[in-house]
């Protein structure tokens, strides 16, 4: 089976259909994504050669929903994959060389028999694409080469994780070519977190690549730090009249690593009062007991962002309750109270060393005047301090809310996205 396979697939419609489903538009939609998948062809066979067996993968970027800043202190979460993703056009190579071009970078290239350490590859790429295949092999998988061109609309600093993303795809595409799809999506986001923490040297949790593997809504209870429980959540999110809108209000996140660690240390300073490890072993009515006696040795702050912790991660299973019962109104008003409880208790709407800079404060403010009147919902979306604020919006208000969003932040930075019923996948 040729490029040309590929090719006809896409010009003669035969995957509009899925591509309808996977980035939840209509079949007339698909064909903008037909023709990205076209010219990705063209730039694979530009660099790697034409008259290849070529495969089409896709994996998606997630945005958390419920749980901020929980994940660290074993709490809960509740994240969604997105119709932005990363895709790939890849063929099988003779040797176990895998070579990826990903679209305005430089081609990274690993040989899949060499899954050692190699410390001079941390922070890279490299790293990543290392890290996946010794996990696979670890898992007694025979892999081989590939070369792959990608290319992403995962929007880079948004909170929507594109490095998950990519973990994922390249889990998926080992997992499509060597492994007969055998390895569920669960294990390829643990794969791909591994290769995070161990090759690449960044500490995370499970969410991203578990939101980007997996699909749709999903909830993720990490108390067990070595069985994290994850559960898909179903919901027509397509169905309740709303859109999930993600404004980027172009804040600077440089110099924001302080603001970033402070937040875990804190947290983890209270959990000591108590003997504990996270505030998730800290039972909370012992915490609101003992509350006086904790001023002093902790900062107030640390105990405000306790009280964020404790309120969020209850919060967690009640907007899953209220959407498995397809209850929006409910869920609404639980990312409202997230969403105030990050405000002045999590403190990370604004860095304290930067406090004339407060755009995602801005945007908030804003987005209460347009949308408490409609029922609408908006919250900081993720680490917070720069960067994005999450809204779920009414439908017949969507395009309102874009231009008074874009004529403060400026053109294209609120987003309009959906959720996606699939994660990490293979096309074709």
């Amino acid at each position: 089976m040729g490029a040309s396979a590929l090719r006809t697939a896409l010009e003669t419609g035969k995957l509009n259909e899925k591509l309808a489903h996977i980035y939840v538009c209509s079949k007339k939609e698909a064909e903008k994504y037909v023709r990205r998948a076209l010219k990705a062809v063209d730039v694979f066979e530009s660099l790697y050669g034409e008259n290849r067996e070529l495969f089409l993968f896709s994996a998606p970027g997630r945005t958390e929903v419920g749980g901020n800043h929980t994940d660290h202190q074993r709490g809960r979460v509740l994240a969604a994959g997105v119709n932005l993703d990363v895709i790939a056009i890849v063929a099988k190579n003779e040797d176990t060389t895998i070579r990826v071009k990903s679209e305005g970078h430089a081609e990274d290239v690993v040989d899949c028999a060499d899954t050692q350490m190699h410390p001079e590859e941390k922070n890279t790429s490299n790293a990543l694409l290392r890290g996946v295949c010794a996990a696979f092999k670890d898992m007694g998988y025979t892999l081989g080469g590939f070369d792959a061109y990608t290319t992403s609309d995962v929007l880079t600093g948004s909170g929507l994780s594109s490095s998950a993303a990519f973990e994922v795809l390249l889990g998926t595409i080992l997992n499509g070519l060597y492994c007969k799809g055998e390895v569920s999506a669960l294990k390829i986001a643990q794969i791909g977190q591994y290769a995070e923490n161990e090759y690449f040297g960044k500490p995370c949790g499970l969410m991203d690549q578990a939101a980007s593997s997996i699909g749709s809504f999903i909830t993720i209870d990490f108390e067990d730090k070595e069985n994290p429980k994850v559960e898909q959540v179903e919901f027509d999110f397509a169905g309740c009249g709303y859109n999930l809108c993600i404004v980027d209000t172009h804040g600077d996140h440089a110099d924001l690593t302080p603001d970033y660690a402070a937040i875990p240390a804190e947290m983890r300073s209270v959990a000591a009062c108590f003997g504990k490890e996270v505030l998730r072993e800290v039972d909370p009515k012992e915490f609101f007991a003992k509350l006086p006696s904790l001023r002093g040795k902790v900062s107030d702050r640390a105990i405000l962002r306790a009280i964020h912790f404790f309120g969020d991660n209850d919060r967690v299973p009640q907007q899953v309750a209220a959407l498995r019962r397809g209850d929006f109104d409910t869920f609404r008003a639980l990312v409202v109270e997230s969403g105030n409880s990050s405000s002045m208790y999590l403190q990370n709407v604004f860095s304290t060393l930067h406090p004339e800079r407060q755009e995602i404060s801005l945007a908030l403010a804003i987005c209460r005047q347009l949308l408490e009147p409609r029922k609408g919902a908006w919250r900081v979306h993720g680490g917070g301090f720069a960067g994005t604020v999450q809204a779920f919006v009414p439908a017949d208000f969507t395009e309102e809310f874009r231009s008074v969003m874009e004529d403060v932040f400026g053109k294209g930075s609120c987003y309009t996205l959906a959720v996606r019923p699939v994660g990490g996948v293979q096309i074709f």
